[in-house]
């Protein structure tokens, strides 16, 4: 692979961290998105020790299988066997992100079935979405990486109860899309559960519809685009 090729990599990588931070993804120094090296060799993901409205091209590093930094500076993150066992287990899939967002960690706390009470919801059910429950701890070890993929299964996202979330994609824009999606779900559901018992959300026909109207692929280009502009516009004139 080139330098051109990996200039782009990083980029990517950078530009899907600024739109976390946009939508208030960011928990300070903590969550990262991958991208699954053409090569083989690992995932490129941000530096340790930055937030994701810092994340340069400059800060994105190659973290081969077994966590060790094949090109780059800085040090790895801690949790980078979320990103490689999904990789590993899923070829199909291109970009993990991770973070801690607030609304979803809440939300997962209480142990209800996600309902497809807006069209954000029904990105992901049903079925309902999966929960990784084994520890809210770190996951430190490839063994656990490895449980957090089998939860996932063929999945787009899974909540990791007293942590946070995971979302994956065959592409950066769908992977990424999908945690701002899920984040506003779980804030939707909080919101109504906030003034009352649910009573009423889309049937399963329905929300398997409205998945296919609201969230086609061309459509999730779209939202990606305008977070795209939305990033640069806040970042200024380079």
């Amino acid at each position: 692979m080139g330098p051109e090729a990996r200039k782009a990599i990083r980029e990517q990588v950078a530009l899907a961290s600024r739109v976390l931070a946009l939508e208030d993804h960011g928990d300070l120094v903590w969550g990262h998105v991958s991208l699954r090296d053409p090569e083989g060799r690992g995932v490129w993901m941000k530096a340790a020790g930055w937030g994701f409205e810092e994340v340069t091209p400059a800060r994105v590093l190659l973290v081969g299988w077994e966590g060790e930094v094949l090109e780059g500076e800085g040090r790895r993150h801690a949790e980078y066997p979320i990103h490689t066992e999904i990789m590993r287990a899923r070829p199909a899939v291109r970009c993990v992100v991770h973070t801690h967002a607030p609304h979803a960690v809440a939300f997962a706390s209480l142990a209800q079935p996600l309902r497809p009470i807006s069209h954000e919801g029904t990105f992901f059910v049903p079925p309902d979405i999966a929960r990784f429950t084994r520890t809210g701890d770190l996951i430190l070890t490839r063994e656990l990486g490895e449980a957090v993929a089998g939860t996932l299964g063929p999945r787009n996202a899974v909540l990791l109860v007293h942590h946070g979330i995971v979302t994956a994609g065959e592409d950066v824009e769908t992977a990424v899309v999908g945690a701002i999606l899920l984040e506003r779900a779980c804030s939707k559901q909080l919101l109504a559960m906030a003034a009352g018992e649910l009573r009423t959300w889309s049937s399963d026909e329905e929300a398997l519809a409205k998945r296919e109207h609201c969230y086609s692929p061309a459509l999730v280009q779209q939202a990606w685009a305008y977070l795209v502009r939305r990033t640069r516009e806040q970042a200024g004139p380079a």
